[in-house]
């Protein structure tokens, strides 16, 4: 029996068949190219199809560079089209190919077809070779005065293409004059609006050089060129339209009668089906009448349907533009739009973002006459299974009760919600529980009654745990069993890594002390000890601060820990109105879906703190020199590996990790007793800072249960290497030590849970590295990522340096360090004495 026969797969276009492809498409160009005969044309096409699609997927097809342009002898448009893309991809890398089109491009701009003309003055202008612009000027002036409207607005274009090009050749030509000319002149819209468009980004950028430019600039503005373009508004296309109603918005009008014509002439603009075109009219009408009160609301009646219609109808990008703009309005106006509250209402098939939205405009509308019906619909979207969006529906809820609109029944609403039994949407809502008290004491007692059943064992998120604190220690006097609950807190202190949470426990305990010493006191004292053990230093400073208080005298430490409070009367916005008056001077921009000014996503200096990179040299990172903590100055880095800055400014002292030279007691998480706690005595690196000795037993400690002091267990003593803790290292010495010293040690290593989980910002430990003689030149990063410089001196030889860099994920608890050392035989043993450093962070 014959085997079957093998099917042929065809070729795709986009892959050639081997390497002889390219080969043989050129010899089939050339065998065309002089051809006369029939259907001479359909082959070419195929021809030049495949050298497209290869081109397309990055084949490089370089070589058929002159074939291409002898093939391109053809009326065929099609032909043409993929010619002239060939061209124009090539000839900017290979510019010696690019003048061999100059003929045949040329020779097209003067074709009797006016489709062929103009691609072909496109493509000419495309070629972006400062070489050939010599011969662009002749074919522009040509396309300029051509008698069909299409030549006419690629030319307006490739002016300014060869302005990019070569200004200085573009000027000379004198094509800008040409261009306003053809602007005021020409019948065709598209014409005068691409010549618009040229002129405003030449003028502006040769503004700067020269005055006739600028003075032509503000030519733009003048009266006669804004109503001659308002005149022809209807005839421009929407991008058009948008060109001209952004120069519009910023001419000034003579008088109000100049500002209702205009507003007359582009009312209908505002029915327009474009969004665009409708947010550039509206940016245009608030700007006008910015000055005229009455008239301003007017406009705002105005606009509101055109809005709200752009919402309900397109796509959800388009109708989350529309609505941060009117986010925008309604913050502004809120009155104005309270009674449409229902278009705010979230539809189920809505994304999520476009859902946040609307969800902060029914918070914005709310007022007494509709709270009721935005309240009953945000509860309904608290059952929602999109878990953010019901956390943001409670906090909605949480904000329109803070405006004082029906707060009685949105606070019952708040407390049923508690009762849900849903984690995120329990923990949301006892952070605004504790908002709402603050404003309204007046409901504690309610609110009291329902928190008091809430176990703190099903609260995970710090926030919400926080709250819970707080509201534990600020009504003790009217929950049994605040004491209680606080202690088991406690007991559990090193369960809880949310250094907010030990800082509010902290707290809590001592206001709870003042309402209830006996059953409060022994639980004051282990937090206490549990603070100033505390690796943060927040904590630890918080903790030592009570402790003080408390040392000095009990009375005033309740009236400054607990003194009478007032209400809250308004909570502080996140915004100021200078940020959204800038907001609204860019209208109809970024800046209103940012929420935020364009100079803040602009400018670097905005774009937030440390930022890491795949590429190590463009890293910044925050630098603190070794020497009395001043900071270092900024270092241009030639180098690739490293680059020092001085975005972060931090005070350091040379002092451990608790930042203190005072005793304090320590903390043994085996046992909650303190009366066989310790006071930690620091030890201090630097012998310039004087050390203190363990301060005698006072009331306050036997109060507390704090027994005498006790000197710590003796730290095992680190590898032989002993290390000058005052070393000194500027930054570009250490910059120029790393470009020339090789690695000479490159290790991971894991990181314990308590280093971790007390590496809250690059400073708490660069200070602990600092009092172990390793002095940090440049830190940066936030969780889970840090990055740190190093620097250490061997104390016997003033010229051995050993410099670190280590690279730390919180995440993997996972340190890499990279070890380069003037004696590298001492590799070794630095790296060890640097571990054995580490893995005392957070542990003492």
């Amino acid at each position: 029996m014959a085997p079957p026969a093998q099917t042929q797969k065809s070729q795709s276009p986009s892959q050639p068949s081997g390497k002889g492809e390219v080969s043989d498409l050129k010899l089939q160009l050339r065998q065309l190219a002089g051809s006369r005969a029939p259907g001479t044309d359909d082959s070419k096409r195929e021809l030049f199809k495949k050298v497209i699609s290869y081109m397309t997927v990055g084949i490089d097809v370089s070589s058929l560079f002159s074939e291409m342009v002898m093939c391109s002898a053809t009326h065929d448009i099609v032909l043409k089209k993929m010619c002239y893309l060939y061209v124009g991809n090539y000839a900017k890398g290979n510019p010696d190919l690019a003048l061999l089109t100059i003929n045949f491009l040329q020779k097209d701009c003067r074709d009797e077809d006016p489709m062929i003309r103009g691609l072909a003055l496109r493509s000419l202008c495309s070629l972006r070779v400062a070489n050939l612009v010599e011969y662009l000027v002749g074919p522009l002036g040509l396309g300029l005065k051509d008698n069909n409207s299409y030549v006419r607005t690629v030319a307006a274009v490739g002016v300014l293409k060869l302005y990019h090009i070569s200004a200085s050749t573009c000027i000379d030509a004198d094509f800008p004059s040409m261009l306003k000319s053809l602007m005021l002149n020409d019948p065709d819209a598209q014409v005068v609006a691409n010549c618009l468009s040229a002129l405003q980004e030449i003028w502006s950028l040769e503004a700067s050089n020269s005055e006739e430019a600028s003075r032509e600039r503000e030519a733009l503005l003048s009266k006669p060129i804004v109503y001659y373009l308002l005149n022809r508004i209807k005839e421009f296309s929407e991008w058009a339209q948008c060109l001209v109603l952004d120069l519009v918005s910023k001419y000034v009008p003579s008088d109000s009668n100049e500002i209702f014509d205009m507003m007359n002439l582009l009312e209908d603009r505002l029915q327009h089906a474009n969004g665009a075109v409708v947010l550039a009219t509206i940016k245009l009408f608030l700007h006008m009448t910015l000055s005229m009160t009455d008239v301003h609301q007017q406009v705002y009646e105005r606009i509101k349907a055109p809005l709200l219609t752009l919402v309900s109808s397109g796509s959800p990008e388009q109708s989350y533009a529309v609505l941060s703009h009117l986010h925008l309005l309604v913050i502004r106006a809120p009155m104005l739009f309270s009674s449409d509250y229902k278009h705010f209402y979230c539809q189920y098939n809505e994304p999520s973002y476009v859902k946040k939205l609307k969800l902060d405009m029914l918070t914005a509308v709310a007022n007494e006459s509709n709270t009721y019906e935005i309240v009953t619909e945000l509860c309904e979207y608290v059952a929602n299974v999109d878990v953010p969006i019901a956390r943001e529906s409670v906090r909605a809820v949480g904000k329109i009760a803070l405006q004082q609109y029906d707060v009685n029944a949105i606070v019952d609403r708040l407390l049923q919600f508690l009762e849900m039994e849903k984690d995120y949407v329990t923990a949301e809502t006892l952070v605004l529980v504790k908002d709402l008290l603050r404003k309204y004491p007046q409901w504690s007692q309610d609110c009291i009654a329902v928190v008091g059943n809430i176990s703190s064992k099903n609260i995970q998120e710090p926030k919400a745990k926080a709250a819970l604190i707080w509201m534990l220690g600020e009504y003790s006097h009217d929950m049994l069993d605040a004491p209680y609950i606080l202690e088991t807190l406690i007991d559990n202190w090193d369960d809880e890594h949310s250094a907010e949470v030990r800082l509010h426990l902290l707290t809590a305990v001592l206001k709870c002390f003042f309402r209830r010493p006996p059953e409060t006191q022994k639980t004051l004292g282990a937090a206490l000890a549990a603070g100033l053990a505390d690796s943060h230093q927040d904590v630890h400073d918080r903790a030592l601060f009570y402790y003080r208080l408390l040392q000095n005298n009990v009375s005033v430490a309740e009236r400054v820990v607990n003194p009478p409070k007032q209400a809250v009367s308004v909570f502080a916005d996140t915004q100021s109105s200078e940020i959204k008056d800038r907001i609204f001077d860019e209208f109809n921009s970024l800046s209103v879906v940012y929420q935020k000014p364009s100079y803040m996503f602009t400018d670097k200096e905005h774009r937030g703190p440390f930022e890491f990179s795949e590429e190590p040299g463009s890293l910044s990172v925050g630098a603190v020199s070794a020497d009395n903590g001043i900071p270092a100055q900024r270092v241009e880095a030639s180098d690739n590996d490293l680059l020092l800055g001085t975005s972060e400014k931090e005070d350091s002292r040379g002092l451990n990790n608790n930042g203190s030279a005072y005793s304090a007691p320590s903390y043994d998480a085996s046992a909650v007793s303190l009366a066989t706690q310790a006071t930690s005595e620091l030890t201090i690196s630097n012998s310039s800072l004087p050390t203190y000795a363990p301060q005698p037993t006072l009331a306050i400690d036997d109060l507390l249960g704090l027994g005498p002091t006790i000197e710590p267990a003796a730290v095992p003593a680190p590898p032989s290497l002993n290390l000058n803790g005052r070393a000194v290292l500027d930054p570009s010495s250490f910059q120029r030590k790393w470009g020339q010293l090789p690695v000479s040690l490159s290790q991971e290593y894991s990181m314990s849970p308590r280093g971790v989980a007390a590496l809250t910002s690059p400073q708490v430990l660069l200070r602990h590295m600092q009092a172990h003689s390793i002095h940090c030149i440049a830190s940066g990063g936030q969780a889970p990522n840090f990055k740190f410089f190093f620097f250490a001196q061997k104390a016997e030889e003033s010229a051995t340096f050993f410099l670190v860099e280590c690279l730390i994920n919180t995440s993997s608890s996972k340190a890499q360090m990279k070890v380069k050392a003037d004696d590298q035989s001492l590799s070794e043993a630095f790296s060890a004495l640097f571990q054995s450093a580490l893995s005392k962070f957070g542990t003492s």
